[in-house]
């Protein structure tokens, strides 16, 4: 499961919620994503610095376009469809895609937002799955 990689780059190097979600991402699903090009989701955490749209979600997002677009997210055909299932998951389990909605509900001093960045990683394979699904 993508979520068991979490604790290696969450707590044990210290990313963020949407770097330790990208890292772990890159390596569970074989992104082929280089070191530098990790760091393009730094500026998501804290909900873009700014308690506004949760990195997670955004990593996520990340995650998908990785997956289903193929040159430009204008004309794949599947991006809108699978970013909206995801959004939906996450609005169903914490009635918002907000920073300062999701913390109060999950974060902890001790673990932080672990339980956020497992819940998105749930997501993440259940959105894919389902997604995989119906394209059958």
């Amino acid at each position: 499961m993508l979520k068991e990689l979490l604790p290696k780059y969450y707590f044990d190097q210290n990313y963020n919620c949407a770097e330790a979600i990208l890292r772990a991402a890159n390596e569970y699903y074989n992104l082929g994503l280089h070191e530098r090009d990790m760091i393009m989701v730094g500026a998501y955490g804290a909900g873009i610095q700014s308690g506004t749209t949760c990195g997670a979600v955004l990593a996520v997002a990340a995650v998908l376009s990785l997956k289903y677009v193929e040159a430009k997210a204008h004309e794949s055909k599947d991006i809108r469809a699978v970013v909206q299932k995801m959004m939906r998951k996450f609005n169903e389990k914490y009635g918002s895609i907000l920073c300062k909605d999701i913390k109060p509900q999950s974060f902890k001093p001790e673990y932080r937002c672990r339980m956020t960045i497992e819940a998105a990683c749930d997501i993440l394979e259940e959105t894919i799955a389902e997604y995989e699904a119906e394209r059958l």
